[in-house]
């Protein structure tokens, strides 16, 4: 689908004869009518949330960056956490892939049912950049101007990069924010025993992690057969509503962003231990 593009319609009169001449020309420096640019790294629910986005609003530019090395990943929270912490998240992987079985049909099932568009739909507006944080990203966003931001699945964002942009720039975090920033924050609430807290948040992005201040949040019912695989899709399905009304606020710029009055704090991975004790006494796999 092309960008909608600005009609100017001019009369003139030239020997008695009345000429009217059609000049078109992009309504934002983008090529794109809604003025909207996405930035993620991809994955299911990206696209979900992108394509939602896409139905509503028509298509815009989506910046995808290269997704950052494990190894670079592991050392950081090497460097955060400690040895024994980071050796328990890694070694917490094994249960939980012989957890997987089942559930690509719980997914399949959940992508038919609830439309989940999953995969890119448009790749020619993509643009590939290394790292959000990259100069070749800051020099697009400079060149698209965009009107808003929207922000899923990527590495922290750097100050330099939120400077670069004079737009609301706006996250999508699978979790309710502050109680459950950080990864994971579906399956923590329940293995907290907070089912409550099982839902979504769209939040304005500032330099810390989920810490910006909240637009929309939303609660989402699980299902028996649902497990730690199969927990982001049932969030993103039952969360499409709140990034496609978090954008509308920010192209009209009606934004009304606000704390939520919860504790804060910050989730990585599960670790073995914990991964296990909260399946056996909680159910919550």
């Amino acid at each position: 689908m092309q960008s909608p593009e600005t009609l100017h319609f001019v009369r003139s009169v030239d020997f008695g004869i009345e000429i009217m001449v059609i000049e078109t020309s992009p309504s934002s420096a983008d090529g794109s009518g809604n003025g909207l640019v996405a930035l993620t790294s991809g994955g299911p629910h990206a696209w979900i949330m992108i394509n939602a986005l896409r139905q509503e609003f028509g298509d815009f530019p989506i910046i995808q960056e290269d997704p950052e090395p494990s190894s670079v990943f592991w050392k950081r929270r090497l460097r955060l956490l400690g040895p024994l912490k980071v050796a328990s998240m890694q070694a917490a992987r094994i249960p939980l892939k012989l957890t997987k079985r089942g559930t690509d049909e719980i997914i399949d099932r959940m992508i038919a049912d609830d439309r989940l568009e999953a995969e890119p739909q448009n790749t020619a507006d993509i643009i590939t950049v290394p790292s959000v944080n990259s100069d070749v990203c800051r020099s697009e966003l400079e060149r698209l101007a965009p009107k808003a931001v929207f922000v899923v699945s990527t590495r922290m964002i750097s100050k330099a990069t939120l400077a670069s942009v004079q737009a609301p720039i706006i996250n999508y975090h699978s979790g309710i924010n502050p109680a459950y920033r950080g990864m994971y924050g579906g399956y923590f609430a329940l293995a907290n025993g907070e089912p409550e807290h099982f839902g979504a948040t769209v939040h304005l992005v500032d330099q810390g992690v989920d810490t910006g201040d909240v637009l929309y949040q939303s609660r989402v019912e699980i299902r028996p057969e649902d497990n730690f695989h199969t927990y982001l899709w049932r969030m993103a399905s039952g969360s499409r509503q709140i990034v496609v009304q978090a954008m509308k606020d920010a192209l009209s710029g009606d934004l009304k962003p606000h704390k939520v009055d919860l504790p804060s704090k910050q989730y990585f991975a599960p670790t073995l231990g914990g991964y296990l004790w909260t399946g056996i006494t909680r159910g919550v796999w």
